[in-house]
């Protein structure tokens, strides 16, 4: 989450040093559609996502601005079916069985899963993921994944990727802690 569009070169370089050259611009500030286009043009060599997709207005966005992904917390089907049409890749989020017989219903098998921690973490993903294992589903588990867990969820084999906010926190970037953040990610890659 940016509030300042002078931060999001900074934050990108910090992740490309430090090994982790992704990142998901929130539509959560006010900016985040100038941060996407900013590192769309400035920093090629980085995975551009865009989350906290809710609305049609922030899919277009996240498209029009060159984000190569987008996710969002929840299933959101009027957002799934444009996502679909536009031929951009998307993972809403899913935490139930129900959920995720939606969006497969739909012909998505990769799902943001949150809030991972507090629906029972490790455990309960691979028990949600298990029935539906033979349909191809992955998983991007986000929510209270840390350093001391990820490598159980990545563990499992219907995870994707795992995504977390302490890599980058806000605090973080409104400091200008790049060192830390590029620390962060050291760590994450080891």
């Amino acid at each position: 989450a940016i509030e300042r569009l002078d931060d999001a070169l900074p934050l990108a370089d910090a992740l490309i040093e430090g090994g982790l050259p992704l990142i998901e611009i929130t539509f959560r500030t006010k900016v985040a559609a100038e941060v996407i286009a900013k590192l769309n043009d400035q920093k090629p060599e980085i995975l551009l996502g865009a989350g906290t997709i809710l609305t049609l207005d922030e899919l277009k966005s996240a498209i029009d601005n060159g984000a190569a992904f987008g996710v969002a917390p929840g299933l959101n089907p009027i957002i799934v079916e444009e996502a679909l049409k536009s031929d951009f890749p998307f993972m809403p989020g899913v935490m139930t069985p129900s959920d995720l017989e939606t969006g497969l219903s739909m012909g998505i098998t990769n799902f943001k899963f949150l809030p991972a921690g507090a629906a029972g973490g490790v455990s309960y993903l691979s028990s949600l993921s298990a029935p539906y294992s033979h349909k191809g589903v992955q998983f991007v588990p986000t929510g209270g994944v840390n350093t001391g867990n990820l490598n159980e969820y990545l563990s499992l084999e219907t995870v994707l990727a795992v995504g977390g906010t302490w890599i980058a926190k806000s605090e973080d970037i409104n400091n200008g802690n790049w060192q830390k953040i590029k620390t962060n990610c050291q760590a994450v890659a080891e």
